[in-house]
């Protein structure tokens, strides 16, 4: 007999309405396989929500469910005890206010059961005070809202993190990849790699691989002195740095920085700056429940009017307007899951 035979792990995964369908099937999906390279039942695994019924993903399809969180909490002492509780959630998961669920979370930890999160979970976490002084990991186009929100986190642009009992990963293909993790963990690097092959995956990628592609993929240009300097600009957007003040970092004059970004990206460095500015501030407006004006402030924008005036100039509507037609698309969304 193997001498890793013996060894079982339950999941309970938790779905929160408008949960993303990518990481959570990657993650189960892995376990499977897992179970079958294996032979036996190593890994077992349960859906639960709020109240016990179907939870619609954000693409809308609906997820039947084996139990509610307060049968969830009442396994917590039993022998249907997890070992791991799992968050899945997904877009406007800032819109999930449960006190219910955040003390589930809480009483999970506090028996000394793995707690975790796919995609834009560690929301809820540190919405359940989880994350105070924890490393954890979130998608980046959530990254600027969270942080804003529970700066007591050490919220970081990684794959994926593990701190101490708490699992947090970015989503998409990197619930793969934290999954892999735990099943090396368990059961070590030959198994992983016979997943891997069967999952048509070249590697296991290391949790602190970046999430996006990197500036020059992303941008498609090849100046290096561009590239840093758009990645000191994107360093420092709550308090922007002057055109002198990047010069001298970069050690090119102004003209000189002028003329390049004229010839790479078709405009004035300043105005490059400003646009990345807006566009963590649209992150911000559509992803977070912040204020308009703390927005501005987070951005570096000196006034409230200031920011809408560029934001207008920008995406031909103003910031309440933004906010205004994310809470209508919410709507929709709850809508057509409804029909």
């Amino acid at each position: 007999m193997n001498k890793f035979q013996t060894k079982k792990r339950s999941i309970a995964f938790f779905l929160v309405p408008h949960f993303t369908m990518l990481p959570f099937a990657a993650a189960v999906e892995t376990l499977r396989i897992a179970n079958r390279m294996l032979g036996y039942t190593a890994y077992t695994w349960r859906l639960c929500s709020t109240d016990g019924e179907k939870v619609y993903s954000s693409c809308g399809i609906g997820i039947e469910v084996n139990s509610s969180i307060a049968d969830e909490r009442k396994n917590l002492g039993g022998e249907h005890r997890p070992d791991m509780v799992l968050v899945c959630s997904g877009i406007y998961v800032e819109e999930f206010q449960n006190k219910t669920a955040s003390a589930f979370l809480r009483e999970t930890y506090n028996r000394g059961i793995a707690v975790g999160s796919l995609c834009t979970g560690a929301h809820l976490l540190a919405q359940a005070g989880l994350l105070n002084g924890k490393r954890c990991a979130i998608h980046w186009e959530n990254l600027p809202g969270f942080s804003e929100a529970f700066p007591q986190a050490e919220v970081y642009a990684d794959l994926y993190e593990v701190d101490g009992n708490i699992y947090t990963c970015a989503g998409g293909t990197a619930s793969l990849d934290m999954m892999l993790n735990l099943i090396g963990q368990d059961f070590g690097e030959n198994l992983v790699n016979r997943i891997c092959e069967q999952q048509l995956t070249d590697r296991v990628r290391n949790p602190h691989d970046r999430q996006r592609l990197p500036l020059r993929a992303r941008l498609g240009i090849q100046n290096s002195k561009v590239l840093s300097i758009i990645e000191v600009m994107e360093a420092n957007l709550a308090e922007p740095l002057s055109l002198v003040e990047i010069a001298d970092n970069a050690g090119l004059s102004r003209r000189q920085i002028e003329r390049l970004f004229r010839q790479e990206m078709g405009r004035s460095p300043a105005r490059y700056y400003l646009e990345i500015r807006l566009d963590r501030a649209r992150h911000l407006l559509v992803q977070s429940s912040m204020p308009v004006v703390e927005v501005a402030v987070a951005c570096g924008f000196v006034s409230a009017s200031h920011f809408s005036k560029c934001y207008r100039e920008i995406y031909n509507r103003s910031p309440q307007q933004e906010r205004a037609e994310r809470k209508l698309t919410m709507s929709t969304v709850r809508t057509g899951v409804a029909a």
